[in-house]
C-alpha cells in the first residue's frame, strides 16, 4: 500500500517563491501567432523530396499548453535531469492541474527551494529522483516540507 500523501500538498499559489524566477503564466486572452505547419514529415533517416505546400497553421501554445489556466513555464538550471533529456537552460512548460503520479516529472518545493525532478511513489516510499547518476535521491517522509508545484508535459530544448 503506498504512502499517504496527507503530507505533500499541491501549489495554491499562482507564482513561484521570490528566489524563482518565472518567465511568465499562459494567458487565454493573449494574441495568439499562428505558423505554417507544412503537410508531410522531416525524415531523420535518407533525405526526402520537400513538399511546397502548407497543411494548415499551428499555434505553439494551443499545441502545447492544454489548460492556460493552470500553465506556467520555468527555465532549468543545471543538469541533474540530463537523463530525462532535460538540460541546463531547457524551457519547462508546467501545468498545475495534473495529478502527479509515480513516474511524472514535477516541480517540487522542499523545504523552500524549487527543484525538478521525477516522482517515486511505490512500496510505501515517496522519493523525487534526479535522472543523472552523480544526484542522490530526495526521501520524502512526514517530516519534510514538500509541495508539488505541478507537472511538467513539455521541455523546449534549444539546439545551440
Amino acid at each position: 500500500m503506498n504512502a499517504p500523501l496527507s503530507f505533500i500538498r499541491k501549489a495554491e499559489r499562482a507564482f513561484p517563491v521570490a528566489n524563482v524566477v518565472v518567465l511568465g503564466q499562459a494567458n487565454p486572452k493573449a494574441k495568439r501567432f499562428h505558423l505554417p505547419l507544412f503537410l508531410s514529415r522531416i525524415s531523420a533517416g535518407f533525405p526526402s523530396p520537400a513538399d511546397d505546400y502548407v497543411e494548415s497553421r499551428l499555434s505553439l501554445d494551443e499545441h502545447f499548453v492544454q489548460r492556460p489556466e493552470a500553465t506556467f513555464f520555468l527555465r532549468v538550471q543545471g543538469d541533474s535531469m540530463v537523463g530525462a533529456g532535460i538540460h541546463d537552460g531547457d524551457l519547462l512548460i508546467v501545468d498545475k492541474s495534473l495529478e502527479p503520479r509515480h513516474g511524472s516529472i514535477v516541480i517540487a518545493e522542499v523545504h523552500g527551494e524549487l527543484t525538478v525532478k521525477k516522482l517515486y511513489r511505490k512500496n510505501g516510499e515517496i522519493a523525487l529522483l534526479a535522472e543523472n547518476p552523480a544526484y542522490r535521491p530526495i526521501s520524502v517522509n512526514e517530516e519534510s516540507q514538500l509541495v508539488i508545484w505541478g507537472v511538467v508535459t513539455e521541455v523546449v530544448h534549444t539546439l545551440r
